[in-house]
């Protein structure tokens, strides 16, 4: 990408300034709203329009997505990239969900076990929860620190300034190799984690979805937001931009996010090889072979 730019316009667009604030960004749709049916609708349309730009993605081979997603608690994240994604052809699309770093992932820097799982030309790839983990839970824990091995001592300030760094220089350096980098912070209130948590305890179906730790990362909502605030304000570019998704309604989030992947895309020129000469005159011998 020549000129490094790969953000569509959205009202969900975190700006370049430095200026967003978490208090500003809403978390549920504001203005007209389209019905449950209709949302759906919308939804289904739009994830078939992305499957075949996938297609036009994969042959065109110029270019990757990479889809980043990051949001508290049971705002929805698995379920919006299953949603989202569910009509791309699974041999373009990958997705891996980050957990609690291993052994050997604490063995290198904090960007290396997300390097090797990016996408390939021709491919979308997903993060669920990614590098960012290393400036929000290790920001909100920084306890968590004193496993990972660092060369020398740092005031923690100095630290995630260091790591913002590092990050707008990694997803600069993916932009220019032709990476299109979106990166989606699913913006849940604490009111509807709450409902979503006891939905969680009272259906014997979601029973395994909940962890006790997850009522800890609530206990530090108001440091989360704080951390997510700085980082987006830090790391968003026009090369690798931050939407603040309102997340209190799933649906709605889910056509949200899949409408600016399918701008995104057609934004970028996307088309299928066109034959040579020579090809094309090979496709008139092979064609006497088959017999036409």
């Amino acid at each position: 990408m020549s000129d490094l730019k790969c953000a569509v316009d959205s009202p969900y667009l975190a700006p370049f300034n430095g200026k967003f604030r978490v208090a500003d960004a809403p978390t549920s749709i504001a203005g007209k709203k389209l019905d449950r049916p209709q949302r759906e609708a919308k939804l289904a349309g739009l994830v078939a329009e992305m499957s075949g730009l996938q297609h036009v993605l994969y042959a065109d081979n110029r270019y990757s997505l990479l889809l980043i997603f990051q949001a508290m608690d049971a705002a929805g994240k698995d379920s919006t990239i299953r949603a989202v994604l569910t009509g791309v052809d699974p041999a373009g699309c990958t997705v891996h969900a980050f957990k609690r770093p291993s052994d050997e992932e604490l063995e290198h820097d904090f960007l290396w076990r997300t390097s090797c799982r990016l996408p390939a030309r021709g491919q979308i790839g997903v993060f669920n929860r990614s590098y960012y983990e290393e400036v929000l839970v290790t920001r909100v824990n920084p306890a968590l620190l004193a496993v990972q091995h660092l060369p020398r001592a740092m005031s923690l300030p100095k630290l995630w300034k260091q790591r913002y760094r590092s990050i707008r220089d990694h997803e600069q350096h993916l932009a220019c190799s032709g990476t299109i980098v979106l990166k989606f912070w699913l913006n849940v209130s604490a009111e509807e984690q709450r409902q979503r948590f006891l939905a969680r305890l009272d259906q014997p179906e979601k029973n395994w979805k909940f962890e006790s730790g997850d009522l800890g990362a609530r206990d530090h909502w108001g440091e989360y937001q704080q951390a997510y605030e700085d980082a987006i304000n830090a790391t968003s570019r026009e090369w690798a931009p931050w939407y603040a998704i309102p997340a209190d309604s799933k649906s709605s989030m889910r056509v949200a996010v899949a409408d600016i992947i399918v701008r995104t895309l057609k934004s970028l020129d996307l088309r299928y090889p066109v034959s040579s000469p020579e090809q094309l005159a090979s496709f008139a011998e092979m064609r006497k072979k088959l017999g036409e």
